[in-house]
């Protein structure tokens, strides 16, 4: 019985025209090799699973190989590409820098280096992983890599460009290799399902090169994964279930639901996905993902930028024919304030549930578009009384007369008096629409003048005039006594009785008197609160002509606090025993 062996290894590029979604690479180091144009040194760079060591292989084969073919590729033929067929060529070395990383592996590497090949033309050495070099290696490596022998060539391999010194990149030609486009997967997975024998769904095999996110080499195992579980027939539910996948149904749901604006729905179909074991944050990026996708849909043009193929893109655009670009791009919005504050969140579930109805209302009426900025959810109080209920109206209930227009006698002249009142009791509806004023007799109401009542009430105060001020006379003693009883009723206002009771006022004339405060804040203190204290003192006094004059204390200087040392020394002046003390056990500050 064969030996299995997974497709990753099996269907692993054994020459140039079998590497996939390279193309442009590939032909640059054919042209290379057809022309004898070789470097010394070379990166590759790219993401996992792209081809980078497969083609460093390939091309330390081919450049090595007795008869290439015309296109550049390994004849397959020579004792040269046998031996590299077999795992034999020692002419090939390869060094994982991941675990050889030191600057003892780099001198090995460059010993290595001075030992000509026995049979071909050059020694491949490919170090993969490159960026895990320490920084002494990599400066162990920099004479051999600028100046290596005419026989050697290097291909370093990398999937972190970034962390690489400048110095190794000089000395390099650096190939980018693009992640695999979801179309070359599919075309690849086709093919070698062909060969294994296994029926496919396009669209199981479109989730699976998804899930691959670019990479072949994941393709491949995944593919393998499914096959396993499936029995040989890969199916768009086969793969879905296989993988736990969060199907675009759900999502395909979930914008009919905000479309229509209901919440309840979107929220039954959120705990479908977390009831599955998807998680939240997993959850809501797949949303915006997918909400992007529509944005891309909407135009033909862009079609393209959606990484699926041509059925799942048609889709798509069907789907995005349903919505308007601003809904889309404010519920991408949402979808993205939504994973910045997942992390932060005490309630996660309830950050996606809010999110989730925040975008069901974009589609509602908001007050700048003349709605009540409720949308599509039910008003919370709706106006459904019975048509006999009696409601109190925003305008007046039943007509009344004007205060303008007086029962007994003929309607005076408007005057300033009654102004206010005509404001007050007009309706909504302007002045100008407004139907003349029935006679106060048709509306069988008391005739009393409005206008009148206010004319008598008012009187008295007009005839009373201002009142006078009290002048009572008083003693620094009731002074003081004043002044203390505002400090004790106001107990909590610690700053100000403090300030208060260091005031010390004195009386200066018969109705002023002078306090005494020690900086700038005390006085502004008693300004600020100036009209409170002369408030309270002048009603226990009875007299409103009295107040008080704030003078700052300049004489004495303000209270030194002592150091360390000082007060060290004022202990010792003050207590002999003190410094017999610190004499005998020898005590210092620290």
């Amino acid at each position: 019985m064969e030996k299995y062996l997974v497709s990753a290894r099996k269907y692993r590029p054994a020459t140039f025209a079998s590497v996939v979604g390279q193309k442009a690479l590939t032909t640059t180091l054919k042209n290379a090799v057809a022309t004898h144009r070789l470097a010394h040194s070379y990166l590759f760079c790219g993401s996992r699973g792209v081809g980078k060591t497969s083609c460093a292989r390939i091309f330390a084969k081919t450049i090595n190989c007795s008869n290439p073919t015309a296109d550049g590729e390994a004849c397959n033929e020579c004792e040269s590409c046998r031996d590299f067929n077999r795992g034999t060529s020692m002419n090939i070395v390869e060094l994982d820098a991941a675990s050889n990383n030191g600057v003892e592996d780099i001198r090995k590497l460059v010993e290595d280096v001075q030992v000509a090949p026995s049979r071909g033309q050059y020694r491949v050495f490919i170090v993969d992983e490159v960026h895990m070099l320490s920084s002494a290696a990599f400066n162990a490596f920099l004479k051999t890599l600028e100046e290596p022998p005419s026989y050697v060539v290097f291909i370093l391999a990398t999937t972190e460009k970034h962390k690489i010194i400048p110095t190794i990149l000089s000395r390099c030609q650096i190939y980018d290799f693009h992640r695999i486009t979801i179309q070359d997967i599919i075309d690849h997975l086709t093919y070698v399902a062909s060969q294994e024998g296994i029926t496919v769904e396009p669209a199981g095999l479109n989730v699976i090169a998804r899930k691959a996110d670019g990479a072949m080499r994941d393709a491949l195992s995944i593919f393998d994964q499914v096959a396993a579980s499936s029995g040989g027939n890969i199916t768009y539910r086969a793969a879905l279930d296989s993988l736990n996948v969060l199907d675009y149904e759900y999502y395909n749901r979930l914008l009919d639901c905000f479309l229509k604006g209901n919440v309840l729905e979107s929220w039954t179909i959120y705990k479908e996905i977390r009831d599955r074991g998807f998680d939240s944050l997993f959850f809501i990026n797949g949303l915006g993902s997918y909400l992007r996708d529509l944005m891309v849909a909407r135009d033909p043009s862009t079609l393209s930028l959606i990484e699926a193929g041509d059925e799942a893109r048609q889709a798509m655009a069907a789907m995005a024919a349903k919505c308007s670009p601003d809904f889309l791009y404010r519920a991408m919005c949402l979808c993205s304030d939504a994973d910045l504050n997942y992390r932060t969140a005490s309630n996660k579930q309830f950050l996606i549930e809010l999110t989730l109805a925040k975008i069901c209302q974009l589609l509602g009426p908001s007050p700048s578009k003349g709605g009540n900025g409720e949308g599509q959810l039910k008003p919370i109080a709706a106006d459904n009384r019975p048509a006999g209920t009696e409601v109190p109206a925003r305008p007046a209930a039943a007509p009344r007369p004007s205060p303008a227009t007086p029962a007994p006698t003929p309607a005076p002249t408007p005057d300033r008096t009654t102004a206010p009142a005509v404001r007050h009791t007009a309706p909504a509806a302007p002045a100008m629409n407004q139907p003349r004023r029935p006679a106060a007799s048709s509306l069988k109401i008391p005739s009393i003048s409005i206008r009148h009542s206010q004319q008598q009430s008012e009187a008295p105060v007009q005839e009373s005039g201002p009142a006078p001020k009290r002048t009572t006379p008083f003693s620094e003693d009731a002074l003081l006594t004043a002044w203390n009883s505002y400090i004790s009723t106001h107990p909590h206002a610690h700053i100000l009785i403090n300030t208060m009771r260091a005031a010390n006022p004195r009386l200066t004339d018969r109705n002023s008197f002078t306090i005494t405060v020690q900086n700038a804040m005390q006085l502004e203190l008693m300004e600020t609160n100036r009209g409170d204290i002369m408030g309270y003192v002048r009603n226990a006094l009875a007299n409103d002509m009295v107040d008080y004059v704030v003078n700052v204390n300049t004489a004495t200087s303000p209270r030194h606090t002592l150091t360390d040392p000082e007060l060290l020394e004022k202990l010792r002046s003050e207590t002999p025993v003190l410094q017999r003390l610190i004499d005998d056990f020898n005590l210092h500050l620290a």
